[in-house]
C-alpha cells in the first residue's frame, strides 16, 4: 500500500492503495468552475477540456458539511478532487501541485480539512506602507499553505512622540479616497488597489480582515481634525469626551466597509487609557456601527485593564476578540465570557523587525514547531484542543520601529521563515510526523 504523501499542511486522513498517476501529454484538467479548472491546467502545464483518460477532475458535490474539506482519489487512470465548496476545492488543488512537484501521485484516497476555522496573518501597514505588489506576494504565499484570512492593519502611529510632540511622529492612514482629502498620504491604497486585493485573495481562498484603529493609535485622525485628539490634539488618543470623536471614526467606517468584501472588520479599541467609561462606550458603539454596515466586529482583547470594572459586564457580547496579551484579555478571560477569540498571543507570535522584544528576527519556527498548536498561549493559559470557543490564530507582524532601516523585502522574509510551521500547526496540528529538520527540508523541496 502507498505511504501517505507529504504535503504542507499535512493531510489528515490517508488510504493507501496500488500504483501511481502521472500526467501524461493527453491530461485535461475538467472543471464546472472555468476560472478554478484554467488556472490549474496551467500550473500542471495542460489544457482544459472534456473529461477522458488521464485526466484531473475537479467536482462540488454536498458532502459532510466541512466548508474547507476535501476528497482527493488517485487511481492510475485519473485524479478525481472533490468538496463541497470551491475554497475547498482549491484547496485540494494545492495538495495535488505540491505532490506532483515531487513526481507521481500514489493511488489512494485522501480526506482532509482544517482543525480550525481561522488560519490568518496580520501585517501592519499602518506604521510601515508597503506595495501592493508585497501584499499580492502575501498572498499568493498564503493560498499556497491553505492559510485563509490576512488582517491589514491600515492606521497606526509611532509609539512614542519625538520629544514629546506628536506633531512630529510618523503616522498613516492607508486608504485613500476623495471623502477624506488628506487623511492618507500618498503611500496609500486606492479603491483600485484594494479591488485587486480583493479579486486576488478570492482567487487564493483568502478572506480579507481589513482593521482601522481607533480610539488608540489615532494619530492619523488627530493630523486631519486636530479638535478630536486628547489633549488639545497632542495625542494619538482620541478625545471621546467629544463626541465629534466618535462621530469621525464612524463616517470613516461609512466610507471604507463598502470597499470590503469579507464579512468581518476589525475596529482595534486596543491601548485606550483616557477614561474606562468613555472606552466602554466607544467599544459599544462602534461594535453596533460595524454591524449596521453588515459586517461582523472584531477587537483586540483588552477588557481586564480597559473596562471600568476590570471585566465584560455591559459590553457588546458579540465581538470577536483577538487575544493578545493574556494581562490585557486572555483566553481564559474570553472563555469565561463566552466570546469567540482568535490566539495572537504576543509572546509567542509577534514579530517587531529589529526590535529586542517579542521576535525581531523573527518566530523561533522549531520552537512553534514542537509545542505550540493553535490553543497554546504563554503564561499557562493555554485552551483545550478544539475548544468551541477558539477559532483559531492570528499571529502578526508590527512595524513598531518606524524609523528603523529595513525593507519590506526584510518583513516578507520574516513572515515566510515561519508561515510553512504555522500553517502545518494551524491545519492539521501534528500530523505532519516529521522531526523538525525533515520537515524544514520537506518545505525546501516543495518550494524549490
Amino acid at each position: 500500500m502507498n505511504e501517505r504523501p507529504e504535503v504542507v499542511p499535512a493531510l489528515q486522513e490517508w488510504t493507501g492503495g496500488t500504483g501511481e498517476f502521472r500526467l501524461g501529454p493527453e491530461s485535461r484538467v475538467v472543471c464546472a468552475d472555468e476560472r478554478l479548472g484554467s488556472r490549474l491546467a496551467g500550473e500542471l502545464g495542460i489544457g482544459h477540456a472534456t473529461e477522458g483518460p488521464g485526466d484531473v477532475v475537479l467536482e462540488i458535490i454536498p458532502s459532510d458539511g466541512r466548508a474547507e474539506g476535501y476528497r482527493i482519489e488517485a487511481t492510475p487512470g485519473r485524479v478525481t478532487i472533490t468538496a463541497s465548496t470551491a475554497r475547498g476545492l482549491f484547496y485540494g488543488t494545492r495538495t495535488l501541485v505540491q505532490i506532483l512537484r515531487t513526481g507521481a501521485v500514489p493511488c489512494g484516497v485522501a480526506h482532509d480539512w482544517p482543525d480550525y476555522p481561522v488560519r490568518g496573518y496580520m501585517l501592519d501597514v499602518g506604521r510601515r506602507y508597503v506595495t501592493p505588489e508585497l501584499i499580492h506576494r502575501l498572498i499568493r504565499l498564503m493560498g499556497h499553505y491553505k492559510l485563509n484570512e490576512l488582517q491589514l492593519h491600515l492606521n497606526d502611529n509611532e509609539i512614542k512622540a519625538p520629544d514629546g510632540d506628536w506633531g512630529e511622529a510618523l503616522h498613516g492612514f492607508r486608504l485613500r479616497s476623495p471623502a477624506f482629502p488628506g487623511l492618507a498620504p500618498e503611500e496609500s491604497y486606492s479603491r483600485d488597489d484594494w479591488d485587486g486585493f480583493e479579486e486576488l485573495a478570492a482567487a487564493h481562498a483568502i478572506t480579507l480582515v481589513p482593521e482601522i484603529d481607533a480610539p488608540a493609535h489615532s494619530r492619523a485622525f488627530i493630523s486631519f481634525d486636530p479638535s478630536v485628539g486628547h489633549d488639545g490634539g497632542n495625542s494619538d488618543h482620541l478625545d471621546l469626551a467629544n463626541p465629534a470623536a466618535t462621530e469621525l471614526v464612524k463616517a470613516v467606517f461609512t466610507e471604507f466597509v463598502p470597499w470590503f468584501r469579507g464579512p468581518a472588520v476589525h475596529f482595534g479599541a486596543d491601548e485606550y487609557y483616557q477614561s474606562k467609561a468613555l472606552w466602554k462606550q466607544f467599544f459599544n458603539d462602534m461594535a453596533a456601527h460595524v454591524r449596521s454596515l453588515g459586517k461582523q466586529p472584531r477587537a483586540w482583547g483588552g477588557f481586564t485593564r480597559l473596562s471600568p470594572t476590570g471585566d465584560t459586564a455591559g459590553f457588546d457580547p458579540d465581538v470577536v476578540i483577538n487575544s493578545w496579551n493574556n494581562g490585557f484579555y486572555g483566553p481564559e478571560g474570553a472563555r469565561e465570557d463566552s466570546y469567540a477569540l482568535i490566539n495572537s498571543n504576543d509572546d509567542l507570535l509577534y514579530i517587531v523587525p529589529e526590535a529586542d522584544y517579542y521576535h525581531g528576527a523573527g518566530l523561533d519556527a522549531e520552537w512553534l514547531y514542537d509545542h505550540w498548536e493553535p490553543h497554546v498561549f504563554a503564561d499557562g493559559q493555554s485552551l483545550d484542543p478544539g475548544d468551541p470557543r477558539l477559532l483559531g490564530a492570528m499571529p502578526a507582524l508590527w512595524n513598531d520601529l518606524v524609523r528603523a532601516d529595513y525593507t519590506e523585502e526584510r518583513m516578507y522574509e520574516l513572515i515566510e521563515h515561519s508561515l510553512g510551521v504555522l500553517a502545518q500547526k494551524m491545519w492539521s496540528g501534528a500530523k505532519a510526523g516529521l522531526p523538525y529538520r525533515d520537515f524544514v527540508r520537506l518545505l525546501q523541496r516543495l518550494n524549490a
